[in-house]
């Protein structure tokens, strides 16, 4: 489990997901995979959605099962309604029903300029940012308002407050992410079920790290902390978000950037 020293009361409180079910998208991605590992280290049992890479979301299952929890493995795309609702019936059979949901899968393409890229990848990433989340949502969420209890976690990033040059398909797709998580939240907020966004910098994760590329002079010197976060750091935050220690936030963006991005009042 984590464990965050309390100054106040001098005492640790700790991250505690036991006797929770969590389902993580885009589980065997880069950071995915990280979040998957973390939830698993506070307590909670898995349900690992992949897309294509069977291999290693069964290796990540192994894993979680490895420290005492039960993790599956559950295929679906994301872009695709009746794919999604397949996908919740048989965790609902073979698992049971998540308490904790982590919208975390996105499409990769390639960055373009607004006048050079294809038309196609905004639709792409509207699916995969926008329209994933909803299929998600009103695929898992009615348990949660049934029992009046849920936590649901969404990966958005720093690029949507950014709004640099080349991004325009990403970008629009997260910021469409961005109003339905607020209005989600406030429909939602009165049975106990929290949503917030984690906003992730350029994170580090075993891409870099097996290239030896954690260090990126010219966007670290961006950075207030000086360097570029880690998988881990997105984590931790996922974690806080999905646990009771977070109960009173809600419908909030928030970054994990190093101070790269600070949302204004």
């Amino acid at each position: 489990m984590y464990w965050i020293r309390n100054t106040s009361y001098k005492k640790y409180m700790k991250i505690n997901l036991e006797n929770k079910r969590a389902i993580v998208t885009g589980g065997t991605g880069q950071l995915g995979r990280r979040i998957v590992l973390s939830l698993a280290e506070c307590g909670a049992d898995v349900a690992i959605h992949f897309h294509s890479n069977q291999e290693k979301a069964e290796e990540l299952a192994e894993q979680v099962k490895s420290m005492g929890r039960q993790a599956g493995i559950f295929q679906a795309d994301i872009t695709n309604e009746q794919s999604i609702y397949a996908m919740r019936d048989k965790v609902y059979a073979e698992f049971g029903k998540p308490d904790i949901i982590v919208n975390n899968a996105v499409i990769q393409y390639q960055w373009k300029s607004v006048l050079e890229q294809d038309v196609s990848d905004y639709y792409t990433q509207f699916e995969s940012c926008v329209m994933h989340n909803v299929y998600m949502n009103k695929a898992f969420v009615p348990h949660m308002l049934e029992q009046k209890y849920g936590r649901i976690v969404v990966i958005n990033t720093e690029c949507a407050a950014l709004a640099d040059p080349y991004q325009s398909a990403y970008v629009a797709g997260k910021r469409g992410l961005d109003g339905v998580v607020r209005c989600l939240a406030k429909e939602v907020g009165p049975y106990n079920v929290t949503i917030n966004q984690v906003a992730p910098g350029w994170t580090i994760s075993d891409n870099d790290r097996d290239k030896n590329q954690e260090v990126q002079p010219e966007y670290d010197k961006t950075v207030p902390l000086g360097h570029r976060g880690t998988d881990q750091d997105i984590a931790n935050m996922v974690c806080f978000l999905a646990s009771d220690l977070a109960a009173f936030t809600t419908g909030a963006y928030i970054p994990v950037s190093g101070g790269k991005v600070m949302p204004a009042i």
